[in-house]
């Protein structure tokens, strides 16, 4: 996962930044029920897994968003050129570890190599993201609740790595609904660059290019 710096001098939101990065909870997120109806039609038609279908894409949209893949080192800003993702793998005594993914690949190699890298996280049972975790996505899964908020754990100093959390899908009308949190650093994005992850999730889960 390679970076770069941020030119702070010509940074458009350097007052944003200095006012949010020291508070002691500077944190902004949404949860939004995403509209999972092609989504869950097209993979069973193809007989593709549910969350590593999810967890591709939900990445590739979060890529998307320039301000996603930005981190603070000290007083300056890192933009990663792409983001990979750690996610919380559930064992068996109910409790997890972490499984660390690469996503720069097409998804018909991702799916079996995921797989792979699964197997081998059940079997190592590690919590270690290595020296590189700020080039993450840190994602969870709750499938057994659906919810309207979530609170997500942040260092402190916050580390500004983005968060996201997927809850159980459910029925409403005549659509499948899925509760999707996303938590990240206000000094690095707001709700206008959330809408646009969110904007481009939606669109990867009716399987729009």
């Amino acid at each position: 996962m390679t970076f770069e710096y941020v030119d702070m001098e010509s940074f458009p939101r350097r007052e944003q930044f200095e006012h949010f990065r020291n508070m002691a909870f500077p944190c902004v997120g949404f949860t939004v029920n995403m509209d999972i109806t092609k989504f869950r039609r097209e993979i069973k038609e193809r007989g593709w897994p549910f969350f590593h279908t999810l967890l591709y894409r939900t990445v590739w949209a979060a890529n998307s968003v320039p301000e996603i893949r930005q981190r603070i080192r000290g007083d300056r800003i890192v933009q990663y050129d792409f983001c990979e993702a750690s996610y919380t793998l559930a064992l068996p005594d109910e409790t997890y570890c972490y499984c660390h993914l690469r996503f720069d690949m097409p998804f018909e190699e991702f799916l079996p190599y995921a797989e792979k890298v699964k197997a081998r996280a059940l079997e190592e049972r590690s919590m270690d993201d290595g020296d590189d975790f700020e080039g993450y996505f840190f994602v969870s899964s709750v499938p057994w609740i659906s919810f309207t908020s979530a609170i997500q754990p942040m260092d402190i100093p916050a580390d500004g790595i983005p968060r996201f959390l997927f809850g159980k899908f459910f029925e409403q009308g005549d659509k499948i609904l899925l509760p999707v949190c996303v938590l990240t650093h206000h000094a690095l994005t707001d709700g206008w660059h959330l809408s646009k992850f969110y904007q481009r999730l939606q669109q990867l889960l009716d399987g729009e290019e």
